[in-house]
């Protein structure tokens, strides 16, 4: 048996098992698998360098000058994010804001 041909049977067996295992539906799980097996052969394969490698992460990992690791920045959310409007509902007009007065001396 090729490799292929272990390649689609191990395919058609997740299938089943992911569906169930289901009785009857063998010839539609064997074909769903062979696209599968055919559709990975046909993918480029992943150098180990656009995979990533352990020497990227070192950076990330290093200590800074003063001997501390830096903390990850967080991420700042959109501003739309802040607010979600229920379907149906219309927004809030915003009102511009108005300047303020310097203070009295």
């Amino acid at each position: 048996m090729s490799t292929d041909d272990k390649r689609v049977r191990e395919f058609a067996y997740q299938i089943w098992e992911s569906e169930g295992k289901p009785e009857g539906q063998e010839a539609r799980h064997w074909e769903m698998a062979r696209k599968l097996a055919e559709a990975e052969a046909l993918a480029p394969k992943k150098s180990p360098k656009a995979a990533g490698s352990k020497t990227a992460a070192k950076p990330a990992a290093a200590k800074a000058a003063n001997g501390k690791v830096p903390e990850p920045k967080a991420k700042a959310k959109p501003a739309a994010a802040s607010k979600v409007i229920p379907p149906g509902e219309k927004a809030a007009e915003k009102k511009p804001k108005a300047a303020r007065k310097p203070p009295a001396v």
